[in-house]
């Protein structure tokens, strides 16, 4: 059995200062969105991913540097204010399972985010969304996290806390855990991702190992 981490809103606490980011930059380029519309519209989606709907919806190009733009003001924010999901580090100790990442997020974004929570060692495997053709919700990412491993898709349990992320595993045939602990996640966040087809739902990382062995 493979355990598959998302990095953003289920090791680290991230999706709510990345949507402030997001927000506060596109605002100034032009395009008014807040942070919980981002939140609505982006979370779990890969940047490549959210450029092209934004270019489709404004019907314009967006500056070639706005990604540098948006990981310079997030990667200085992550450095005063990130923070580990709570609990997160016991409950993957208490796993006996291998286990990796697989994150919309770029390489760069991942480490830095690991290395600031001091994550880093529980994992000798990330993956990046950069390193297919398709991000989430397309199940490109968790095939290529499983092949790599040498595990059956079908023995690989993915933690996710989008319903793009929950819609790619399912689509790659893998159990779903959602997570509804992360600081960006509302009220409505679980039903959001029941409706997904996540396939058991919790919100502290102290159920993890509940809801991992109803699978195992």
């Amino acid at each position: 059995m493979l355990l598959i981490f998302d990095c953003d809103g289920v090791l680290v606490d991230s999706e709510a200062l990345a949507c402030e980011i997001d927000a506060q930059i596109l605002t100034d380029i032009g395009l008014h969105y807040s942070a919980r519309d981002i939140a609505r519209k982006f979370v779990g989606v890969s940047f490549k991913d959210m450029v092209a709907r934004l270019e489709a919806e404004h019907g314009r190009t967006l500056p070639a540097d706005l990604g540098t733009q948006l990981d310079t003001a997030l990667f200085a924010r992550f450095e005063t204010d990130l923070k580990p999901i709570e609990g997160v580090r016991e409950a993957i100790l208490s796993l006996p399972y291998p286990r990796c990442v697989a994150s919309s997020s770029t390489p760069d974004r991942i480490a830095l985010s690991l290395r600031i929570t001091g994550l880093s060692d529980l994992f000798d495997q990330v993956f990046s969304a950069t390193q297919v053709a398709r991000g989430k919700p397309a199940p490109d990412l968790f095939f290529h996290a499983a092949e790599h491993i040498g595990v059956n898709p079908l023995d690989c349990i993915v933690i996710e806390d989008s319903a793009a992320g929950v819609q790619g595993a399912l689509a790659a045939g893998m159990h779903v855990i959602g997570f509804t602990g992360g600081a960006h996640c509302g009220p409505e966040h679980a039903e959001k991702l029941r409706q997904a087809g996540a396939h058991t739902i919790i919100g502290r990382m102290t159920d993890l190992a509940r809801a991992v062995q109803a699978f195992a």
